[in-house]
């Protein structure tokens, strides 16, 4: 019997054993998340004026609650922090103006991922990885800026544009685009209403009118707070604080969603070979990292488990990976010194399932094209 069989076995007993929510328990990793963000965001824009070697520490700090914070959204999202769907929604819109993220619709997007894990047909991870086909075809030129683009030094831009510049953008771009389209069918059709007319525009920044309304929420509780900020402490030592901050949580976050299902040899197979659980132990990695990385993450390294049964929430994660660690046997496991190496796997080898560098891509086909000459 091999892994994915032994799995599909004890699947359900594992998730009704674990998929069990507390709301004490959630509303204590809210609140000690929340708290201390507020205070060091605080102390480290007050302290710029002391020391910038305290400030730094500060914002070193803050920037690992920042990843706490987007780690407490995303399990509201997935609905498994509190028990009731009311919990998760005031926590996730929360979490999600603390990180600049509109929840709900972010959570759709990720529902997506969870629903095509492995498969690379339909979901190429958040590096946006190119098939060994399509990058064979390529030209030299464009081979090497498609390497460049997922380097990981890039993460820093990465996030601010993730967390900072891109929910802001497309909010305010996409509402410019709607008024002034509705403006359009007015003047075409003065007997059209013109809220009748915005609700037949289309766009690619949402899917329909609920998600607008979560984002127009978001950005406008969000850039509230910021004009707040700027106004009590000064637009220079917020926004210094906050770009920082924000930005390398951001790269944080990517690193660690990347790694989690980018690495040497992970599944990644097309429509027709795809199977959830195997996606689940080979395509989804065991981040092992330092208890107190764990914490600040809320235990996301044990991704495989939270593939298996979004349901169960973070704070189960762990005594379910020990509990049931006959089944794991086979996950493949991420340490930090492997986060560089991680990078490098960057494209979804059609022929093999499996992800691959563009160096073993270049050795592999060009022995094929020696071999056909």
């Amino acid at each position: 019997m091999n892994a994915t069989e032994r799995l599909k076995q004890e699947k359900q007993a594992l998730i009704t054993k674990y998929a069990i929510r507390h709301n004490g328990f959630a509303l204590y990793q809210v609140l000690s998340t929340i708290v201390p963000y507020f205070a060091l965001f605080y102390l480290a824009v007050v302290s710029l004026d002391v020391s910038i070697w305290l400030s730094l520490f500060l914002i070193a700090v803050l920037i690992l609650f920042i990843m706490r914070v987007f780690m407490m959204m995303h399990d509201a999202g997935h609905g498994c922090l509190f028990e009731k769907p009311f919990g998760n929604r005031i926590a996730g819109f929360i979490m999600g103006v603390l990180c600049g993220v509109p929840e709900y619709v972010w959570s759709k997007h990720h529902a997506y991922h969870h629903a095509t894990n492995g498969n690379w047909n339909k979901y190429r991870g958040p590096l946006a990885v190119l098939s060994s086909e399509e990058f064979s075809a390529l030209s030299e030129k464009k081979q090497k800026s498609y390497e460049n683009s997922r380097n990981i030094l890039l993460a820093p831009f990465a996030g601010f544009m993730y967390f900072i510049f891109t929910p802001r953008f497309t909010w305010i771009k996409g509402s410019i685009q709607c008024v002034w389209f509705a403006i359009k069918s007015k003047l075409k059709n003065p007997s059209q209403g013109f809220f009748k007319a915005m609700q037949t525009f289309e766009t690619k920044y949402w899917a329909d009118w609920k998600e607008y309304r979560h984002m127009a929420a978001n950005n406008v509780v969000l850039l509230s707070l910021i004009v707040f900020g700027c106004a009590y402490f000064g637009i220079a030592p917020f926004m210094t604080v906050y770009l920082i901050a924000l930005s390398l949580a951001g790269a944080l976050g990517i690193i660690l969603f990347t790694v989690q299902h980018n690495f040497e040899d992970s599944y990644a197979v097309g429509d027709a070979d795809w199977d959830y659980n195997t996606a689940a132990i080979e395509g989804t990695s065991y981040f092992d990292l330092p208890r107190i990385l764990h914490w600040f993450t809320a235990d996301i390294g044990y991704h495989h488990v939270h593939h298996l049964s979004a349901r169960i929430p973070n704070y189960k994660l762990r005594e379910c990976h020990e509990e049931y660690a006959h089944l794991f046997e086979s996950v493949p496991r991420i340490r930090l010194k492997d986060i560089v190496k991680s990078f490098k796997y960057i494209l979804w080898d059609e022929a093999s399932g499996r992800l691959i560098t563009v160096d073993e891509f270049h050795q592999r086909y060009s022995q094929v094209a020696l071999s056909e000459s």
